[in-house]
């Protein structure tokens, strides 16, 4: 028998989950989150029409989680992108796959869902405190809150914790929690951005001519530093690219940040492949390329053979040396296959989301902490990440249920 709440510390999408779950089940809920109100980050990611899934086949849509897919399908098997559509439904909020395969909600946005989300939390009984930042334990166990009436202690039968990761600190993710999970023996990654923008060296001239504009309907893959002619076997990528006053960003940029932030890490530069004309083979390009100009100068000869001009064109101009840019068979090549050197990372708080947090190895196959039972994780706070698509909220929302019905079983 329940004698105290079950707490639930974090109000984004894997703790409202969790908390939905645990009060479906009869569970007596608590939810506390340091913002004044919940749901913060996800009202943000509502801006863009908020894209809670994808509609792709369940083993692609696995594959964007990487070598932490096994991982992650133990959560997706009870609560996958279909289920999530359909738990939508549930809240009135009728949802639809784009011409891309992300799936949005009809209204494109995301204050709906949350509005009725909370309203049937409310209704079943969970209790939410606002302004409620948790800043750990007590001697006794006790959980410890800071709030704006002072300190407040909280004994709860079960603890979750959602806490999210270390991007966007001023909607609540702060990270913060990393340290006090380390103190007690919790094994942690180092949170490191993810799904964030990289920086490049442009010159100043490219700065002002080309900064925020985008490179539309290119293709991309990392080459492997070590053996750049070889090309590697990542497949290539299609997207958009944004040209920024540092370097790139984007979705095809977030897509690839993994391997990006690796090849960072491995030899402090990372080199990515773009084509520029995907949709024409090399042999045509070459054929244009080389196709007599007259009196024409170069970029015009591109613009008029091969529509290539504006950004395309200045970042060709910009990666290339003079005597490659000069000589038509190594222009050819580098506008199928244009090397971008990039140096670095954009700072943590502008990365969407993080790597790096709770390991697996330091939790059963619960999501329970082997160093601290009956407190259990779930969400970003956890050493996993995934591509912007849909794939980062669905296993939010996945991870939470799953830690919710750990707690269940834990209890009984």
């Amino acid at each position: 028998m329940q004698s105290n709440p079950i707490a639930v510390i974090g109000g984004g999408p894997a703790g409202l989950m969790a908390a939905e779950t645990l009060a479906a089940a009869g569970a007596h809920v608590d939810l506390y989150d340091a913002m004044p109100s919940v749901g913060r980050k996800f009202l943000l990611a509502g801006r863009g029409g908020l894209n809670l899934t994808h509609g792709e086949p369940l083993p692609a849509f696995l594959s964007r989680y990487r070598e932490q897919a096994p991982w992650v399908e133990s959560w997706l098997a009870d609560f996958g992108p279909q289920a999530l559509r359909d738990w939508a439904q549930g809240l009135g909020v009728d949802t639809f796959v784009g011409t891309s395969g992300r799936v949005f909600p009809a209204a494109m946005k995301a204050a709906p869902l949350l509005r009725a989300w909370l309203h049937r939390l409310r209704a079943q009984g969970v209790r939410i405190h606002a302004r409620h930042r948790w800043t750990g334990w007590d001697e006794s166990g006790q959980l410890r809150f800071s709030t704006p009436a002072g300190e407040t202690r909280v004994e709860a039968d079960a603890v979750i914790l959602a806490l999210g990761g270390g991007s966007w600190s001023r909607l609540g993710s702060d990270g913060a929690w990393a340290p006090m999970l380390a103190e007690k023996g919790v094994d942690v990654a180092p949170l490191r951005p993810a799904n964030c923008g990289f920086q490049a060296d442009w010159s100043a001239h490219f700065q002002e001519r080309h900064a925020g504009e985008p490179l539309k309907s290119v293709t991309a893959r990392v080459l492997d530093t070590a053996s750049p002619d070889s090309g590697g076997n990542a497949p290539w990528r299609r997207g958009e690219i944004m040209l920024t006053r540092d370097g790139l960003e984007g979705g095809l940029v977030y897509a690839l940040s993994s391997d990006l932030r690796q090849a960072l890490d491995h030899t402090g530069e990372a080199v990515l492949a773009i084509d520029l004309l995907p949709d024409r083979d090399a042999a045509w390009v070459a054929g244009q390329v080389m196709y007599p100009r007259g009196a024409k100068s170069l970029s015009s000869h591109l613009r008029a053979r091969l529509n290539l001009h504006g950004a395309k064109a200045g970042l060709l101009r910009e990666c290339l040396g003079r005597d490659d840019y000069a000589d038509p068979a190594r222009l050819a090549a580098a506008i199928k296959r244009l090397p971008v050197r990039l140096t670095g990372m954009r700072p943590i708080d502008e990365a969407i989301s993080t790597a790096g947090g709770v390991r697996r190895q330091a939790m059963d196959e619960r999501l329970m902490l082997l160093a601290l039972p009956g407190v259990f994780c779930a969400g970003e706070m956890l050493d996993w990440d995934a591509p912007t698509g849909g794939y980062l909220l669905t296993a939010c929302f996945a991870g939470g249920r799953a830690a919710a019905r750990h707690a269940l079983a834990w209890l009984n």
